[in-house]
């Protein structure tokens, strides 16, 4: 390989401001999820291109980053919020939503916060999850009953809501 190819593969910031902004023209990203994948479209670039990968330096990624942020386009607060709402709906709990929050780098504070503003009631998308699964009555016995609770376990429930489940049935 020669320098010049290797010289050439050098990100620069306008094409690693292209890269950003056809990233978040797809959906939001917290701003750990975007500086990630512009590092990998970096690498894979260089790897389909036969070139030595040149790192992007972290002074250029930070300048992209920045600049998209204070251009409205990276905003960790909104992807938070709209994350909490799109995985509700997916019929996932706020544990499993919780812990996919942190895997996309979002600080704990950021998402006590946001599950403490969001407007999702888990219990009542609990309820609705058991019943498309499992029909409507839910079932009765012990054993189907710890089937329904085992489901909601995996989808990512609190405890809490999987128990008033099953208490409002009661009611």
């Amino acid at each position: 390989m020669s320098s010049s190819s290797s010289t050439a593969s050098a990100p620069t910031f306008s094409r690693l401001l292209d890269r950003a902004m056809r990233v978040l023209s797809q959906r939001d990203h917290s701003r750990d999820e975007l500086k990630r994948k512009l590092q990998l479209s970096s690498q894979r670039a260089a790897y389909l291109k036969q070139e030595e990968n040149v790192p992007i330096p972290d002074e250029l990624l930070e300048k992209v980053l920045d600049w998209c942020q204070e251009s409205g386009w990276l905003n960790d607060q909104r992807f938070t919020e709209r994350f909490i709402q799109s995985r509700a709906r997916k019929g996932y709990g706020s544990q499993r939503v919780r812990m996919e929050l942190q895997q996309k780098g979002i600080s704990r504070d950021e998402i006590n916060q946001a599950m403490m503003d969001t407007e999702v009631d888990w219990s009542q998308c609990a309820a609705d999850l058991a019943k498309r699964k499992f029909g409507d009555p839910l079932p009765q016995t012990w054993a189907e009953k710890s089937k329904v609770q085992r489901f909601l376990m995996a989808k990512g429930f609190m405890m809490e809501d999987i128990q008033a489940v099953f208490r409002n049935i009661d009611d």
